[in-house]
């Protein structure tokens, strides 16, 4: 057991960590049914036009624009109607002058035609189509290329695959596409007090939750978590667990990096790797710790729950998104009335879950290890560390969760 050393600001265990994490650089392919979410990792170049071909933009006839010239309500104009199109068909007739084929929307434009008029616009009977209003050429057509041009990049590279982006690659054919590895996340909640979850409880013991909630931040910012199991408080036990878990890229530990009899995590890690901050000036989360061991990034997490959540919320989010090339989540605020005063924690950067109803920030923290302190929360309020009180009515800024 060691005592903190000197805590760091919020801002700058930020920086430490914005720092010292890298992207993910390897590369795998991945069907485009399986690519939502995932990063590109190399522009995507269009090998076709799309449309492929002229095609019809409305229901309608096919025809020679200047066939339609002078048509009117009161003196239409009488085409010829020589075939008929559906999407998917291949132009049988070829469209001379007075002459029209009935088409169909999406349906691939006829040799000889130019134009489109539209259904509504015309009255067939007995082979023969009267057009009521005149078009200029290229009328209600659907041009080749005119979404996609063959040879542009249609994809950069750090696009973020949607499914927009999905029918992009859809369009060209792609079944197949380069994205970033996603980063692999080692869990490990640790103390003889946490129980695996389908085992029996014994006195003085409570079932795993960080575990499962840091996992959930992880798969929802595109990381892959693995669960490694409880880790002992015996530093034989933490050294060989975060062995195992050094084949990872990120290892999260829960628990054990507070300053107790037990909380052997900060001498196994300070005798084997170099830790980079160990207490933070935060309330709660004040034993937050983070270190390279052996090359990969740990973070050292407190054990009560909505410390734990709170602070995988403010560094492991971000870091897990950077790792997996995303780009930053764009923290949503609210302004809102505070409900109820919150005193300052002098010295500490205090992070207040809150309740937003009609207008009102109503704080829900109970304590640290209340895991309904954020599951009742819609956002926390940042109080700094200088500031004494928060009044009720005061004006409050609510970042949501």
């Amino acid at each position: 057991m060691k005592p903190f050393g000197a805590l760091l600001s919020f801002e700058e265990a930020k920086r430490i960590v914005e720092a010292t994490i890298q992207p993910v650089t390897r590369v795998e392919t991945v069907g485009i049914d399986e690519a939502v979410g995932r990063v590109l990792a190399e522009g995507v170049v269009a090998e076709l036009n799309t449309p492929p071909f002229d095609r019809g933009a409305m229901d309608g006839y096919a025809v020679k624009a200047e066939d339609t010239f002078g048509s009117g309500q009161l003196k239409p104009k009488v085409l010829e109607l020589v075939g008929e199109m559906h999407a998917g068909d291949t132009p049988k007739e070829r469209v001379g002058a007075g002459q029209c084929i009935q088409i169909a929307t999406g349906a691939m434009m006829p040799d000889g035609a130019d134009s489109v008029v539209m259904v509504e616009d015309t009255e067939a009977e007995n082979g023969r189509v009267k057009i009521f209003k005149a078009i200029v050429p290229r009328a209600n057509v659907g041009k080749m290329g005119e979404d996609i041009k063959k040879g542009e990049t249609v994809l950069s590279q750090g696009s973020v695959l949607n499914a927009g982006k999905i029918g992009v690659l859809a369009s060209q054919g792609t079944g197949q596409v380069k994205v970033y590895e996603q980063p692999v996340v080692a869990i490990l909640p640790s103390g003889e007090e946490v129980a695996e979850i389908g085992t029996e409880l014994e006195t003085g013991q409570l079932y795993d939750i960080n575990s499962h909630t840091v996992a959930s931040v992880v798969k929802d910012n595109g990381g892959v978590p693995l669960r490694l199991g409880i880790v002992s408080d015996t530093r034989e036990d933490i050294r060989a667990k975060i062995t195992q878990a050094l084949k990872s890229d990120l290892v999260v530990i829960s628990g054990g990096s507070s300053v107790g009899a037990r909380d052997l995590l900060v001498d196994v890690l300070q005798d084997w790797g170099e830790v980079l901050f160990h207490g933070i000036q935060v309330k709660p989360g004040k034993p937050t710790l983070f270190a390279i061991i052996e090359g990969t990034p740990l973070f050292g997490m407190p054990g009560y729950p909505t410390s734990c959540l709170l602070n995988t919320y403010l560094f492991l989010l971000p870091v897990i998104r950077k790792m997996t090339n995303l780009p930053p989540r764009r923290g949503e605020t609210v302004e809102a009335t505070l409900g109820r005063r919150i005193p300052g924690s002098v010295g500490r950067k205090q992070f207040v879950t809150v309740k937003i109803e009609d207008g009102v920030a109503n704080p829900v923290f109970k304590e640290s290890g209340a895991i309904t302190s954020v599951a009742a929360a819609d956002g926390y309020v940042a109080v700094e560390q200088n500031i004494d009180l928060v009044e009720k009515g005061e004006p409050v800024t609510v970042t949501l969760f």
